[in-house]
């Protein structure tokens, strides 16, 4: 890496732990208005210092987050198919290089979908755009996306990180699952770990938890934050899992003190 895909990564991944926490905003891009995300800019702001950085579109980012504010940008780059179109892995660059520049990016991200009908499509985007990346010192985060006949087991995950690796990203996200160190094992990259859909506090603290045991470098967790009654105390309890080697019980004992005492200042 040259010193400006060094000094923009080192915002990604920590250098003193390796780790990170990523604040995923960036569903409305398929989803619209998810639920708590209605108005990004509201859900976003009382986040933003405590998260490492933010994944997040073009559009949100203008209309969302002041520029003011000193917290590196992921920015989402893939799109162009909704929730309700005829295939969501027929995905394309929707955000050019340029673009991506002048809003000081300090990574860009897309999906790929390995085992769908467009894997050939979004694999050509990710070669794309880690040409783009390499030309003008901007690392690439990969996206592992599940097909619909795939299952998110080890073999299938190892396969499409690895395939991401090979193609010259600097960093992948994929999800946790049984016998997770032998997707890490197998990925000579740093990988962060999908929130996914909303679970209980609890359950997405022991995601958290095994996931870092098991050889993650981080979380890039949205709704598990943002859908919680109390997001500030969850992102402070995935924080303390983290970047602070909080067990388990440790991370959900803080929750609950964090959330009792959002309770008590209301009155």
């Amino acid at each position: 890496m040259d010193w400006g895909m060094k000094n923009r990564f080192s915002k990604i991944i920590r250098p003193e732990d390796g780790r990170c926490v990523m604040l995923a905003i960036d569903h409305g891009y398929f989803l619209g208005p998810t639920e708590k995300l209605e108005n990004p800019k509201e859900t976003i702001k009382p986040l933003l210092p405590h998260a490492d950085s933010i994944m997040l579109t073009r559009g949100i980012l203008r209309t969302s987050v002041s520029p003011e504010i000193n917290v590196p940008i992921v920015l989402r780059v893939s799109g162009g198919s909704s929730i309700i179109g005829e295939d969501l892995s027929k995905e394309a660059i929707v955000t050019s290089i340029e673009e991506a520049i002048k809003l000081n990016a300090s990574c860009l991200a897309l999906s790929i979908f390995i085992g769908s009908k467009y894997e050939s499509q979004t694999l050509g985007n990710l070669s794309k755009l880690v040409d783009d990346g390499e030309r003008y010192g901007i690392p690439i985060l990969a996206v592992t996306a599940v097909g619909k006949e795939m299952a998110r087991d080890a073999r299938y995950l190892g396969l499409a990180c690895r395939i991401a690796s090979e193609l010259g990203a600097h960093v992948v996200k994929t999800y946790y699952c049984k016998d997770f160190t032998k997707v890490v094992e197998s990925c000579p990259i740093p990988i962060i770990i999908a929130g996914g859909k909303k679970i209980s506090e609890r359950e997405a603290l022991q995601l958290t938890f095994d996931a870092i045991n098991d050889g993650a470098s981080g979380v890039d967790m949205g709704r598990n934050i943002w859908q919680s009654d109390y997001p500030i105390a969850m992102i402070k309890a995935v924080k303390s899992i983290v970047h602070e080697n909080y067990n388990f019980a440790e991370a959900y004992d803080l929750f609950l003190t964090e959330s009792k005492a959002k309770i008590q200042n209301a009155f």
